[in-house]
């Protein structure tokens, strides 16, 4: 059982708050950025193209990270100050909607500037899934995304009356903890992965279905609301992904012709 006392907040200036949890969303952005921009090139495409679509990936990522947060969170949180729902930097990111933001402003910008976009997609797989790894330990810090109450054997408590948790010095499952290695496990398999002759857009489905389907799993000994057949709205979107993203994928994998695009 291990007691966070890191504060939140790293300092305050003035009415401005400096928080961890900004600080580590922006570095995992930029490792996105910096191994995306890597794989995008090794692919024989200009960096320019991950450095303009992520002008438009990112934005979408966090509008829509933040919009499924707070409709998850909404007559718990949010129904009674709805300005709370423009305090990103206190936390509250929801990662299926910055996946789901992030990818349709990258399909819809991509689209308009006639790139490959299955392609594009396979070059920000890796780099977006360790993203999402380190964008966890904000999580850590700020007690934002903990689990049940728990026992043991390994909880989380907190001691800063900064931290977004229930309750102060009670511990409760480590669910971040959980998925920092959930994605890092998913980041060695597509890494290795990435080097083999598939069909542009496989290694992305490849990348989603093993974040739906192990995510499906972690979710249980989360706190998230449950919305219907005693799921909640994590694995509902899940299992949404996982039954059209793996007939896709088979689809894929038995075409003929392995460079051919239908994303």
């Amino acid at each position: 059982m291990i007691t966070v006392t890191l504060d939140p907040i790293i300092t305050n200036i003035g009415h401005f708050a400096l928080r961890w949890y900004g600080l580590i969303v922006v570095t995992a952005i930029a490792i996105g950025v910096w191994l995306s921009t890597r794989e995008a090139v090794r692919k024989g495409m200009k960096p320019e193209m991950i450095y303009d679509i992520m002008m438009w990936v990112v934005p979408g990522g966090l509008v829509g990270a933040r919009l499924f947060h707070v409709l998850d969170h909404w007559s718990d949180r949010f129904a009674a100050d709805p300005i709370q729902a423009l305090y990103v930097w206190e936390g509250g990111l929801a990662i299926w909607g910055g996946v789901v933001g992030g990818v349709l402003a990258g399909i819809l910008y991509a689209r308009y500037r006639g790139w490959p976009m299955a392609r594009l997609l396979d070059a920000v797989a890796p780099g977006l899934v360790l993203a999402q790894a380190v964008g966890r330990l904000a999580c850590i810090i700020t007690g934002d995304a903990v689990g049940k109450p728990t026992d043991g054997p390994f909880g989380l408590a907190y001691t800063s009356p900064n931290a977004v948790v229930p309750k102060l010095g009670v511990y409760y499952t480590p669910s971040p903890v959980y998925e920092i290695i959930m994605n890092l496990t998913i980041f060695a398999i597509i890494w290795q992965l990435r080097r083999k002759q598939l069909p542009d857009g496989a290694l992305f489905l490849i990348y989603i279905l093993l974040y739906s389907g192990l995510r499906f799993v972690v979710t249980f000994w989360s706190a998230y609301k449950i919305i219907a057949f005693n799921l909640n709205q994590t694995q509902l979107i899940s299992l949404a992904v996982l039954i059209i993203g793996l007939p896709w994928l088979v689809y894929l994998l038995q075409r003929r012709n392995p460079t051919n695009s239908v994303i």
